[in-house]
C-alpha cells in the first residue's frame, strides 16, 4: 500500500494529542520545588501492597477457575465462563462502595441478619475487592493458554503413572505460565491505577494521595506524585511487553471427569464467587432502591454522562481511524499507533491532574466539557484502534486495489469498498468508548465543568455525604452500563477462538 502522507500526519497529531499529559506531568516535575520524603515512602509501601496481595489473589482465583473451565465437564462452563468474566467490566468502586456500605457495624448485613459483621474497610477490604473485580485478567489469558494445548502430554504423564494433580503441576502450568504472569501484570496495572477502590476503602495509595494533594491545591506534589506512579505503570507495562505466550500448535484439550461430589463443590466455588462480585453490589443497590426510590436523582445527571460519553466516542473513532490506517502502512505508521496507545497507561488520576494543569494555562479550557472529552479520548483511544484496525487490514487488499483499477479514486473507494467493510469495527470502537466514558471517575472529578455531575461523579458525592441510599439508581444504572460492556466485550471475544 502507499503511504498516504495525509493519513500520517493526522495520526501523528493524534499522538502528539495522547502524548501531551505527560509532557505537561514531566515539565511540571523539573520545576517542582517541594520534597515529599517520608511520605512518598509510605505512599509507595501502601501502593506495593496493595498491588502485591491483589495479584497474589487473583492468581489463587484465576487459576484454578481457568483449568475447571476449560479441562472439566464443568456442567455449563460456557455460560460460566462469560459470568466469570463479567466483573472485568464492572467498575472496582462499585464493589468497594456496596462492600463499604454492606460491613461493619450499622452496615446492611448487620441491619439484615441482627449479627455483628466486622468492617471492611483498610487493606485488607481494598485487596479483597481488587481481587475480585481482576482475577478474570489471569482467568482468561491463562484459560486462553490451556485451551490451547494437546492432551497428548498430559495423557503420556499418565500413562507413566503421575498422579493427576502432579501432572498437571509439573506438566500443565509450566507450559502456560507466562500467560499467568501476563495476567497477573495486567491486575498490577489495573490496581496501581485504580482510584475508586482504595480511595473507599481509605487506603493511601498514589491514586487516593493525588486526589488529597490536588484538593489540597497542592499540584506540585500531586504531580511528583503522579509522576512516581507513570514511572511504576511504565515498568509494568514494559515487563508485560516482554512477557510472551508460549506458542504451541492446537490440539484436542483434555477432558477431566469431576464427579458428582468434584462438580457439587466446583460450581458452589463459583456461585460464591459470583455472588460477591456480582450479587452484592446489585443486592446492595436494589435494596437501597427498594427502600428510597429514586431518591433525589436527577434525570439530568444520566443526560450528563451520555452526551460527553457520546461526544467522546464521535471523537474517539475519529481520531482513531487515521491511527488505525497509518498503522497499515508501515514501521512510522505503527510508531504512531504505539504513541497513541501511551494514553491507555495513564492512570486516570494522573491524566486528570496533568490535565487541570493544561487548563490553568489555557482559560477557555479549564473545567470545560471539551477538556473532559478531550481526557476521555486520550484514555479511551486504544479500545478504538484496536476494534478498527483489524477490519481494516482486511479490508484494504484485493477489493480496495480491484475498485482502483476500475478507475475509483481513493475516496470512492474508501466510502464504498473500505466504509462498509469496517463498519461493525467503528460501532465497536464507539460503544467501547461511550461504555468506559460513562464508568469514568477520577479524571471526570478533576476535570468536569462545575455543576456538571455525571453517574460516576454523583455517586462519589453520595459516598462522601454519606447518603448511601441515594446511590442506589447512579450505581444500577453504571451496573447495567457494566452488562451492555461485557455483551460488547464478549462479542468481541467470539472473533478470537480458543478465549471463550
Amino acid at each position: 500500500m502507499r503511504r498516504a502522507p495525509i493519513i500520517i500526519g493526522l495520526s501523528a497529531l493524534v499522538a502528539a494529542a495522547a502524548l501531551t499529559p505527560v509532557a505537561v506531568l514531566l515539565g511540571m516535575g523539573v520545576g517542582a520545588d517541594v520534597a515529599l520524603g517520608g511520605r512518598l515512602v509510605e505512599v509507595a509501601v501502601n501502593s506495593f501492597l496493595l498491588t502485591g496481595l491483589t495479584v497474589i489473589g487473583a492468581v489463587l482465583l484465576g487459576v484454578p477457575l481457568a483449568f475447571l473451565t476449560a479441562y472439566t465437564d464443568l456442567p455449563g462452563r460456557g455460560v460460566w465462563t462469560g459470568l466469570l468474566a463479567a466483573p472485568l467490566a464492572i467498575p472496582s468502586y462499585l464493589g468497594a462502595f456496596a462492600f463499604f456500605a454492606a460491613f461493619g457495624r450499622g452496615g446492611e448485613l448487620s441491619e439484615l441478619t441482627g449479627l455483628p459483621w466486622p468492617n471492611m474497610d483498610g487493606l485488607a477490604g481494598a485487596t479483597l475487592v481488587m481481587t475480585l473485580y481482576t482475577f478474570p485478567f489471569v482467568l482468561l489469558a491463562t484459560r486462553a493458554a490451556l485451551r490451547n494445548l494437546d492432551a497428548s502430554t498430559l495423557e503420556a504423564a499418565r500413562t507413566l503413572g503421575m498422579p493427576l494433580r502432579e501432572a498437571l503441576l509439573r506438566v500443565v502450568l509450566p507450559r502456560v505460565k507466562n500467560s499467568v504472569a501476563a495476567g497477573a501484570l495486567l491486575v498490577a496495572l489495573y490496581t496501581l491505577s485504580d482510584f475508586g477502590t482504595p480511595a473507599i476503602m481509605r487506603v493511601d495509595t498514589f491514586t487516593r494521595v493525588i486526589y488529597v494533594e490536588y484538593n489540597a491545591f497542592g499540584l506540585d506534589r500531586a504531580a511528583l506524585l503522579s509522576i512516581a506512579l507513570l514511572a511504576l505503570v511504565a515498568v509494568v507495562l514494559f515487563l508485560e511487553s516482554r512477557v510472551g505466550a508460549v506458542r504451541e500448535a492446537p490440539g484436542r484439550p483434555p477432558l477431566l471427569r469431576l464427579g458428582r461430589g468434584g462438580k457439587a463443590a466446583s460450581l458452589t466455588g463459583v456461585v460464591v464467587v459470583l455472588a460477591a462480585a456480582i450479587g452484592m453490589p446489585v443486592g446492595v443497590f436494589g435494596l437501597w432502591l427498594a427502600r428510597e426510590g429514586m431518591g433525589d436523582f436527577e434525570p439530568g445527571i444520566l443526560f450528563n454522562s451520555a452526551s460527553a460519553s457520546l461526544l467522546a466516542a464521535l471523537a474517539a473513532v475519529a481520531a482513531a481511524l487515521p491511527v488505525a490506517y497509518a498503522a497499515t502502512t508501515g514501521r512510522l505508521g505503527r510508531m504512531l499507533e504505539r504513541a497513541a496507545y501511551l494514553g491507555f497507561g495513564v492512570p486516570g488520576i494522573v491524566l486528570g491532574t496533568a490535565l487541570v494543569v493544561v487548563g490553568l494555562y489555557v482559560d477557555f479550557l479549564y473545567q470545560s466539557l471539551a477538556l473532559l472529552v478531550f481526557a476521555y479520548v486520550v484514555r479511551f483511544l486504544p479500545l478504538a484502534v484496536g476494534n478498527i484496525r483489524a477490519p481494516l487490514e482486511r479490508s484494504e487488499n484485493r477489493l480496495v486495489g480491484a475498485a482502483r483499477l476500475l478507475g475509483a479514486s481513493p475516496g470512492e473507494a474508501f466510502r464504498r469498498v473500505t466504509l462498509p467493510l469496517i463498519l461493525p469495527g467503528l460501532l465497536a470502537a464507539g460503544a467501547l468508548v461511550f461504555l468506559e466514558a460513562m464508568r469514568e471517575l477520577p479524571a471526570t472529578l478533576l476535570l468536569r465543568p462545575t455543576g456538571f455531575e455525571t453517574l460516576a461523579t454523583h455517586l462519589w458525592q453520595v459516598y462522601e455525604a454519606g447518603y448511601f441510599g441515594r446511590g442506589a439508581v447512579p450505581a444500577l444504572l453504571l451496573v447495567l452500563v457494566s452488562g451492555a460492556a461485557v455483551v460488547v466485550m464478549l462479542r468481541g471475544e467470539k472473533r478470537q477462538p480458543g478465549l471463550l
